[in-house]
């Protein structure tokens, strides 16, 4: 078999040698590497490698190069070798390149000159490159083919649900012939769309979520009726739960309603997540801790849509949609928050057709050269900014509030500061939206002044608030008034515990007013809103399982 290829770029002859015997020292036996002195050879190399099909799995590039340095020779590199992880070789005094390079073309990492010893300051970034690279470089693009329209509101759902499991997919527009041919090879009609067809030739008509699960390869049922540990939510806090729950013997399995990794899981980039100092996209996060849970041996089942929670004498009962059921001695809540909607006219008509909650990622392509809006002053907002501006032609960030000092980090105001293309709205509001068949423009009020404008508009991206989502826990533990679930001290008022509570103790810290479910993450009353704190959560609350577990 052809070894897959690492790529350093140096024009600095003794370093690119330096930098190649230190590669082929720890991965000669399973890797070629291939070395270039400027990044106009490189480039020609990467061709060549195309042609040939050899597989590229990681690209090492100095900075400072004559001609094309480092960071325009990866820009470029990326649509040669998209697969391909990135890093950038620079100095200590190039730290800002580095980070320039991280928002400008997705680097994965920088790495500082000089590397020694290797073992310490080489191999770990590469090593991190390369698992990457296998787990998510090398699958092929064209196994599942979907058929639709833009402007099909079914159609974006089932691409969005696709990239969010990181299933590779081809996307094909019925106005397009390749898009007509298999429409029609398939007998369905315009009506049909979204199609899905599969590797093996099936092809779904307007399919659900679960549907495409299935035909996937996702895993959508369990294989057990009874576990030690239910985690529902497959967010940072649940995927932390399951990997800790796994790892340390419990009979694990986590159920998500479409897919793992929630709201981080849609982040372009997470910058302030400890131990990523060159940040992090959503999806390497999430692909990762998914993949953790299930080295530990935790079942992950998408498409899931938990619609009951019970407590059967000792064990707690999960009902799912279809009328399924099964039971554990203890669950984990982890369903997190979603976007609230926004309440303006012509906005519900549009959703998916122009108007979009999260940073949806799968329509960035479409929006090259075009004018988006960016409606919110969080984080994930801020983040949606920057990942959309490297496409579209204009962005707008709108924020009901006087500044984003408020609500957003201050590295995330630093970056749309330093954007050209970003421009910062405050004290301004959505109030309609308009477009036949998909958004076309919007209406947006002063809120200080009054004045009202109407702008011209392609997309429009919205992250305000957060919506718990829990109507379907009614009666069965204490939420708060905005419906997050009360915890540990929260509910003991006066001295007294909950209503119903069985036990001769207080509620543990992440336990509901139910012995034996616990809560992590964002659907938990006063919760901190940030990754970090939610995989802590979710690990926290591992420990209290035992715990309660220990007590049966």
């Amino acid at each position: 078999m052809t070894k897959p290829v690492l790529m350093t770029v140096d024009d600095d002859p003794g370093v690119s040698r330096s930098v190649a015997r230190d590669l082929r020292r720890r991965y000669g036996q399973d890797y070629r590497v291939v070395r270039a002195e400027s990044g106009r050879e490189a480039l020609e190399a990467l061709r060549e490698l195309t042609l040939r099909g050899e597989p590229v799995a990681a690209i090492l590039a100095d900075y400072r190069m004559p001609e094309m340095n480092g960071i325009e020779f990866l820009e470029q590199a990326m649509d040669v070798a998209p697969h391909a992880r990135r890093a950038l070789l620079t100095a200590y005094a190039d730290t800002d390149a580095a980070i320039q390079a991280i928002n400008v073309v997705d680097v994965d990492h920088y790495l500082l000159k000089p590397w020694d010893p290797p073992e310490e300051k080489l191999y770990p970034v590469i090593d991190a490159l390369v698992e990457t690279w296998r787990a998510v470089g090398v699958r092929p693009v064209e196994e599942i083919r979907v058929v639709g329209h833009r402007w099909s509101a079914e159609c974006f759902a089932a691409r969005d649900f696709l990239a969010r499991n990181s299933v590779p997919y081809r996307y094909y527009s019925i106005d397009e012939p390749e898009g007509a041919r298999l429409l029609e090879a398939a007998g369905a009609s315009p009506d049909d769309v979204p199609l899905v067809i599969t590797g093996d030739g099936t092809a779904l008509r307007s399919p659900s979520d679960s549907e495409i699960a299935s035909a996937c390869g996702l895993t959508t049922d369990p294989v057990s009726d009874f576990y030690d540990l239910i985690v529902i939510g497959g967010g940072p806090a649940g995927l932390g739960s399951a990997v800790y729950g796994a790892s340390e013997g419990l009979r694990t399995v986590l159920v998500e309603r479409q897919a793992t990794g929630g709201q981080a899981g849609q982040s372009s980039r997470i910058e302030n997540y400890l131990g990523f100092p060159d940040g992090v996209s959503g999806a390497q996060l999430t692909d990762r801790a998914r993949r953790q849970a299930a080295k530990f041996g935790a079942e992950v089942l998408t498409a899931r849509d938990v619609v009951a929670l019970e407590a059967r004498g000792s064990a707690r009962v999960v009902r799912f949609g279809d009328g399924s059921e099964i039971a554990a001695h203890a669950v984990v809540l982890a369903t997190g928050v979603s976007y609230r909607n926004l309440n303006a006219p012509g906005v519900a008509d549009l959703t998916g057709r122009g108007v979009f909650y999260g940073s949806a990622a799968t329509e960035a392509p479409g929006c090259r050269g075009e004018d988006v809006y960016i409606v919110g002053g969080a984080n994930s907002a801020g983040q949606a900014a920057v990942f959309f501006s490297r496409h579209a032609a204009t962005v707008t960030v709108l924020v009901r509030g006087p500044d984003l000092e408020a609500s957003m980090s201050t590295y995330l105001i630093k970056q749309l500061d330093a954007i050209d293309n970003i421009s910062v709205r405050t004290r301004t509001e959505v109030v309609e939206a308009h477009g036949d068949g998909h958004l076309q423009a919007l209406t947006i009020c002063d809120r200080e002044s009054g004045a009202v404008e109407s702008v011209k508009a392609a997309s429009m991206f919205v992250f305000i608030g957060a919506a718990p989502r829990t109507e379907w826990l009614d009666g069965v533990v204490e939420r708060d008034e905005r419906g997050f679930v009360r915890t540990g001290p929260d509910l003991v008022v006066d001295g007294k515990r909950p209503p119903g509570w069985p036990l001769d103790r207080d509620p543990y810290h992440l336990e509901s007013s139910v012995p034996g479910v616990f809560v992590a993450g964002d659907v938990r009353a006063d919760s901190v809103k940030r990754v970090a704190s939610a995989v802590g959560e979710g690990a926290m609350a591992v420990t209290l399982v035992h715990r309660f577990l220990a007590e049966q």
